[in-house]
């Protein structure tokens, strides 16, 4: 078994903000499976479904984003499972939108999310999926929690079919194929 993490902020005021990305991702996936997401024993809402044939729980917690790594450790608690047998998905404004980025291990770059991830985990070695969502002005923190702009809402669900993809290599195929064939912006490979 799996685990997709999903870091984001829960409520409808959040939906569809560039720090919402990871919420965003695991929600492309779930529409696609047509599976709910419910709440789980603690502070997240989680959709069990299988993915290129590996069971999986896709995991949204509803902590807010700087206290994921609580309820991270709620749901490993829970599947008597490790921080190594997870994802942990997140935006990344050091990236330009469309560009993913796995990783298997590092710091948190000032991610408050990962930071809550990192301490309460004990490791800075999980895999990760960063996933772009353009460049942060010196403001970030307005940035982060801005809505996607209309030429980016256009391309979004593009953006989610290719992330939705790298993940199925990822869990399918591992890391390092994940790793060659998706860590590169996607949307400019492609000509869009």
């Amino acid at each position: 078994m799996r685990i997709l993490f999903g870091l984001g902020n829960p409520g409808r005021r959040y939906h569809l903000t560039r720090h919402n990305i990871g919420f965003n991702l695991l929600d492309f996936i779930q529409n696609q499976l047509n599976i709910p997401f419910r709440p789980g024993k603690g502070d997240y809402h989680f959709c069990a479904i299988e993915l290129a044939g590996i069971p999986v729980v896709m995991v949204k917690p509803t902590t807010y984003m700087n206290r994921s790594g609580l309820a991270i450790n709620q749901v490993l608690d829970h599947y008597d499972l490790s921080i190594h047998d997870s994802l942990v998905i997140y935006d990344d404004f050091n990236l330009p939108f469309g560009e993913l980025r796995f990783r298997t291990k590092g710091q948190s770059g000032g991610h408050r999310g990962i930071e809550s991830v990192i301490y309460h985990t004990g490791t800075e070695q999980f895999d990760r999926l960063k996933i772009g969502i353009g460049y942060a002005p010196s403001d970030a923190i307005d940035f982060v929690l801005s809505k996607f702009e209309v030429g980016e809402l256009k391309q979004l669900d593009e953006f989610m079919r290719n992330a939705h993809e790298a993940i199925l290599t990822y869990l399918e195929f591992g890391m390092e194929k994940a790793m060659n064939q998706f860590n590169r912006n996607v949307l400019r490979a492609e000509g869009q």
